[in-house]
């Protein structure tokens, strides 16, 4: 996903990890408080350097939002943008493992994420956007493979898994109320993922067609076939 930002200058390589450690403190703090109520102060104090320090590398907090910004959509881009161009066999399981991964992995992303899309910001808007333009490419390519459902409705075939992600990581806090463990451990995330498959799978794509002289036709669809 590429999300329009302004440019940010470029460091020098021996710069590169306290930019990052920089970028990856506001980030942090960003996703816990929202821009608004985080200064340069605390984003320095997050990262264990100066304010000076801080101004150094971004000059103003406009322009550390807009690399923070920018990380998130490469990290986006990254873990879900290649499930609408990679090849697979299981196209449902392929990109499914990727958003468990990204909440798995990316907690302060998908923070960020959860506060900018309900706080109705500029990013939230182009983050949700592009997403939803990703899934409709995605479930357009199932349709040309004709793998889709009869009469499935494509733009709600991308919109419906989205609110379910995004559903999901809103809410999260409160669904651990309802789980044995938090929803973010590894067992809770792999039966959320088993079960959105499984519904994705059954409700919106149609059972492959049986191989010529093959075995005789299932009366149901396989969790195990897309």
């Amino acid at each position: 996903m590429t999300v329009p930002l302004p440019p940010i200058p470029e460091q020098f390589s021996a710069d590169r990890p306290r930019v990052d450690r920089i970028r990856d403190a506001a980030l942090k703090r960003f996703a816990a408080h929202g821009t608004a109520a985080t200064s340069l102060r605390d984003v320095a104090d997050t990262a264990g350097v100066s304010i000076g320090l801080v101004q150094h590398h971004f000059g103003t907090k406009g322009r550390l939002i807009d690399a923070v910004d920018k990380h998130v959509a490469a990290i986006l881009g990254a873990n879900l943008a290649g499930a609408s161009s990679t090849p697979t066999t299981d196209p449902v399981g392929d990109f499914g493992h990727r958003v468990v991964t990204l909440i798995a992995e990316h907690t302060d992303v998908v923070d960020y994420i959860v506060r900018a899309l309900l706080e109705e910001t500029p990013t939230g808007a182009l983050i949700f956007d592009a997403l939803v333009a990703m899934g409709a490419d995605r479930w357009q390519q199932h349709h040309a493979a004709e793998l889709t459902a009869p009469g499935l409705d494509l733009t709600w075939a991308a919109l419906n898994p989205l609110l379910l992600v995004l559903g999901a990581m809103t809410l999260r806090s409160h669904l651990d109320r309802h789980l044995p463990e938090s929803f973010t451990t590894t067992p809770q995330l792999t039966r959320w993922e088993a079960s959105v498959n499984a519904l994705i799978r059954r409700g919106q794509l149609r059972a492959p067609p049986p191989p010529a002289n093959g075995p005789e036709p299932c009366t149901g669809v396989s969790d195990d076939v897309p």
